[in-house]
């Protein structure tokens, strides 16, 4: 049975915890970096949706989900996540993701946020639940610029789902919500990687990049045919798969294994993260 002081003690650092990541959030969400992530994110909406409103219908091309833009509004945020997907979001998560302990090696502050009583495992869990919440930040750009610049240039009205079913603005919306959370959660693992390559380097700008040639290799081989029986297995595999949320009924199947994928990827570049940073010997 636990005493009343190792109850204090427990209550001490979880509050600890949770001051330490309200401070962390803070820094990162003051960072110019982060805002022009932010915006230039949400431009790319803006940018698609100019430019099909500008053209003229006899010179639109392109993919045949842009055509779907002049019809409904709502499509552009889902659009402009097709587009984003495969590089803009996994190279604004490895920016995030690979700064999170080298970045405070590089300014020489690592040491002290290690002398605080939070300890290495209670920061290690902090700077990834921050990269988690740009995550959620950086889908939410997109999505939310989108509607707004949809429904500005665009008419809007019932969707027509793949499954061929009508349904209305606010189910539609829920159905943005729904995509949204797909996407975050596809970019929840890229984020335990980013982690982990922080935590072998000083340098931020080498996890950065070692992040970002990883998603990009992981696209690459998704596209051989040779190597299917790996295709399951790449952290990018699923990424494209929320179309399944615009059905009716909805498929949650690949939700569901895109979750397990990502949580597997988690587990895994978690522990190889815990194990690094729990042992490194910190000089600056």
């Amino acid at each position: 049975m636990s005493s009343p002081a190792d109850l204090d003690e427990t209550a001490v650092r979880s509050r600890l915890g949770f001051a330490l990541l309200l401070s962390e959030l803070s820094v990162l969400f003051r960072r110019r970096r982060t805002w022009a992530m932010l915006i230039a994110l949400a431009l790319v909406p803006v940018l698609i949706a100019v430019a099909v409103r500008l053209s003229s219908s006899s010179d639109r091309g392109g993919p045949a989900f842009l055509g779907q833009i002049t019809q409904n509004g709502l499509f552009v945020g889902v659009a402009s996540l097709l587009l984003c997907i495969p590089l803009f979001l996994p190279l604004t998560v490895g920016v995030v993701a690979g700064d999170t302990i080298a970045g405070e090696a590089s300014h020489g502050t690592l040491r002290y946020l290690l002398i605080a009583p939070a300890g290495r495992v209670r920061l290690l869990i902090v700077k990834y639940l921050a990269a988690a919440v740009f995550c959620i930040a950086a889908t939410l750009a997109v999505i939310l610029a989108g509607s707004l610049i949809g429904i500005a240039l665009f008419p809007v009205g019932p969707v027509t789902l793949l499954s061929g079913d009508a349904i209305g603005v606010g189910a539609s919306l829920l159905r943005l919500l729904a995509i949204a959370a797909y996407v975050t959660v596809s970019l929840l693992g890229l984020s335990a990687v980013g982690l982990f390559f922080s935590t072998l380097t000083d340098v931020p700008v080498g996890a950065m990049a070692a992040t970002i040639v990883l998603s990009v290799a992981s696209q690459v081989l998704d596209q051989l045919p040779q190597l299917a029986w790996l295709h399951p297995w790449l952290l990018s595999h699923y990424w494209l798969d929320f179309a399944d949320l615009l059905r009716q009924p909805i498929a949650w199947g690949s939700f569901g294994e895109n979750a397990l994928l990502q949580a597997g990827y988690l587990v895994v570049f978690g522990a190889l993260a815990y194990g690094r940073f729990t042992t490194k010997d910190v000089l600056s």
